[in-house]
Parts: structure tokens; C-alpha cells; sequence
């Protein structure tokens, strides 16, 4: 799936931006909360990588044709 669809504007992909960078920082806050600053930081860093792998494997909106079910 396309990060940003072709029907969004500006506005929207601006807050989708936003929104992202409020939750990295909420999920840094939580890891530093649960494991401190060293641990923390080594726990936000490992969670974001497999998130973006994640984001990298997934199946996009150009004709992809994994996931397809027949």
C-alpha cells in the first residue's frame, strides 16, 4: 500500500506526517519509560526497523500481485 494515495491532498498528507512523528516519539517515550535512555534508545531503533521492513515487504497499490487471494 502506497504511503500516500493519489486522492490526498497537502493537508491530509501533512497530518498523516504529523501523526507519525507523534507516535515515533510516544513509542521512544515508552521505551525510555520501560528500559532507560541506553536501552530505550536501542529499543525504539530495533521497533522502527521492523517497522519500516514491514512497510518495505508489504504489497503496494501499483500492481503488486502478492497477497492476492483467488
Amino acid at each position: 500500500m502506497a504511503y500516500f494515495s493519489g486522492m490526498q491532498d497537502g493537508i491530509e498528507q501533512g497530518g498523516k506526517i504529523v501523526a507519525d512523528v507523534v507516535s515515533a516519539l510516544l513509542l521512544l517515550a515508552f521505551a525510555i519509560a520501560f528500559f532507560g535512555w541506553l536501552g530505550g534508545a536501542i529499543a525504539f531503533l530495533i521497533l522502527e526497523a521492523g517497522l519500516l521492513a514491514l512497510e518495505y515487504v508489504l504489497p503496494r497499490d501499483d500492481g503488486d500481485a502478492a497477497g492476492v487471494v483467488r
